[in-house]
């Protein structure tokens, strides 16, 4: 039977997993605030949000593996106590160099932190719910993002000191999780190659490869999903609608987070490539109810294609992730979890970069539409390879079993 301590470290690494990723949305509803009291424009914000992502990135292809070495804790620690120093950071930021300092910290941090932190909880499992850990992989980080973005919004809008006080409580919950990585057991030897695992590379065990590579879309349209409502949608309701509270635009957020969340729960009874199609059909339909709203000018509409989007969001990354880590061995789990999280945050964080450039040049509402199209673009090359994956293999099937059918019945005729 699990030991209490074993059960106890599977929740603090699930609670250390749900609060990081919360931190990393924490700033979004802030952003306008800082708009406007340093005079930032719309590129600079998105300058922001980029180099948050390009320090995440450079860090998992750098220290993505390097806990199938070292092992879990001492990746977790570090990446923890720096998350804590960019938040602290946080609180007394300037101006705009202040503001990149922070981020790119916060990026480092999280990408020392994400690949550990789900690979920990898979070597961690419990014995009466093993394919828990999978799922909380999958339905964390919507659930994280939707509670950063919507308590910041918060506290923001309400709240004491709206640009400190939230760093400072996502801070002091990431203290304790860190003094409380002492109760959790470390399951991973130290083993030979640290060094050599920190030159940048994307690791894909060769079991996982194919599989990877009929998924990517899928990861990508989530996660470019994810980055639009991160860095363009909340700011429709001002530009668009007229609506500038912070709160409304963390609410806009949660919508999408939220859901993406509880439909990660939703499926997980259910088979994987079925929950990937429902996943990549929502994030068509999605992009595309949303964005037709907000030409009508109907913010009900809005809701609505938020919501739809939030489960190609939730189901968009959660079955393509739950099929990867059934085919990765424990040493090679930080590893594939890490390039899984470099190409969704790629997808993350690139759109945005580009969207925040031609948008002077374009406007607003239409290069809204074209980040749209490029998700729905995206979903439907990976529902079309889904859908051809899945004939070749109705075709080997039913080879194989005519195969067996003629085998068969040379048998009976020998034997007769």
């Amino acid at each position: 039977m699990q030991s209490a301590r074993g059960v106890a470290g599977f929740w603090i690494l699930a609670a250390m997993l749900f609060v990081a990723m919360a931190s990393s949305s924490v700033p979004s509803p802030i952003y306008p605030v800082y708009a406007a009291e340093w005079q930032l424009t719309p590129l600079m914000l998105t300058a922001v949000f980029a180099i948050y992502v390009a320090g995440l990135l450079a860090t998992m292809l750098v220290a993505g593996r390097l806990s199938d070495h070292v092992g879990r804790k001492p990746v977790l620690v570090a990446g923890g106590l720096l998350l804590v120093v960019s938040l602290v950071l946080f609180t007394g930021a300037d101006g705009f160099v202040a503001l990149v300092v922070d981020r790119i910290v916060q990026g480092v941090a999280v990408g020392l932190l994400i690949g550990a932190l789900g690979a920990a909880l898979i070597d961690n499992s419990l014995e009466r719910h093993p394919s828990l850990a999978g799922v909380l992989n999958g339905a964390v980080p919507p659930f994280a993002l939707a509670t950063g973005a919507v308590s910041s919004g918060a506290l923001v809008e309400w709240g004491p000191a709206p640009e400190q006080l939230v760093y400072v409580l996502f801070g002091a919950l990431l203290l304790l999780l860190v003094a409380a990585l002492f109760v959790v057991p470390e399951r991973v030897t130290r083993r030979p190659g640290a060094l050599r695992s920190l030159r940048p590379t994307v690791s894909v065990p060769r079991a996982s490869r194919t599989l990877f590579r009929g998924v990517a879309g899928a990861l990508v349209a989530s996660w470019a999903l994810g980055g639009l409502f991160l860095s363009l949608v909340p700011s429709a309701l001002g530009a668009v609608f007229g609506i500038h509270d912070h709160f409304a635009a963390g609410a806009l957020i949660a919508v999408v987070t939220g859901v993406g969340g509880l439909t990660g729960l939703a499926i997980q009874r259910l088979d994987t490539r079925r929950s990937l199609f429902l996943g990549l059909v929502a994030l068509i339909v999605g992009p595309v109810v949303t964005v037709s709203f907000v030409f009508a000018h109907s913010l009900p509409g809005l809701v609505v294609g938020s919501a739809i989007a939030g489960v190609g969001f939730g189901a968009g990354f959660q079955a393509p992730l739950r099929m990867l880590l059934a085919t990765a061995a424990p040493t090679h789990r930080a590893g594939l979890l890490s390039s899984v999280y470099v190409v969704s945050y790629l997808a993350f964080g690139v759109p945005a970069v580009v969207a925040g450039l031609v948008e002077p040049a374009f406007g607003f509402v239409p290069v809204l539409a074209g980040y749209g199209a490029f998700i729905v673009l995206a979903a439907a090359i990976a529902l079309v390879l889904q859908l051809v994956a899945r004939d070749a293999a109705a075709v080997e099937e039913r080879a194989a079993e005519a195969v067996e059918r003629t085998a068969t019945g040379s048998v009976r005729t020998v034997a007769e």
